[in-house]
């Protein structure tokens, strides 16, 4: 993990006058800085496994909460944004689990924004829209390896399975998207 802005060797701010002890005594300046770093990032990655901007909003803002709360019991400090990363996921989940029931399609292309709107052309949408169509895993596997370009280690640990379930999750993800674009193999 690169060394977050304006900090010695990436470790977090401390708020204990300039003593870095690895650890932030106060957790909000911590988490505030990851969250003005990579909110963005794990917005669009919500996003694109939820397709509702609202949803993702929340899941993105519910996971950085629980790193608030939970801040003081994390071994690790350098491991918060996987922990980040791993609560969107969750919440992605949970929220696909709560759609069962409640809407039983989502929408077929949507325009985020007017950026992505002017951006998005008919190949794009005929991607999402396949890549909608993919197994939960699958399309997580796919998100995360591709379009957030994490290793195939952190796409496991983000997912929180083995590295080889990763692999296969990816590589059926892609070949079942080459069949649903009708390309050859």
């Amino acid at each position: 993990m690169p060394p977050s802005p304006g900090t010695p060797g990436g470790r977090w701010p401390s708020a204990d006058n300039g003593a870095d002890t690895g650890r932030a005594a106060d957790p909000a300046v911590a988490v505030t800085a990851l969250y003005r770093e990579h909110a963005l990032g794990l917005t669009r990655l919500a996003l694109v496994l939820v397709r509702d901007t609202q949803a993702a909003e929340d899941i993105v803002q519910e996971a950085f909460c629980g790193l608030h709360r939970r801040w003081k019991q994390l071994h690790d400090t350098d491991k918060a944004l996987a922990y980040v990363r791993s609560a969107v996921l969750n919440g992605c989940r949970s929220e696909f689990r709560r759609r069962k029931t409640s809407r039983p399609q989502l929408p077929d292309a949507p325009a985020w924004s007017a950026e992505s709107a002017a951006l998005a052309g008919e190949e794009r949408r005929e991607v999402l829209r396949a890549l909608s169509r993919l197994p939960a895993r699958q399309r997580e596997a796919l998100v995360l390896r591709y379009y957030l370009d994490l290793s195939e280690a952190e796409t496991a640990s983000a997912m929180q399975i083995s590295r080889g379930t990763a692999k296969s999750n990816a590589a059926r993800g892609i070949a079942a998207l080459r069949q649903l674009l009708g390309e050859e193999s």
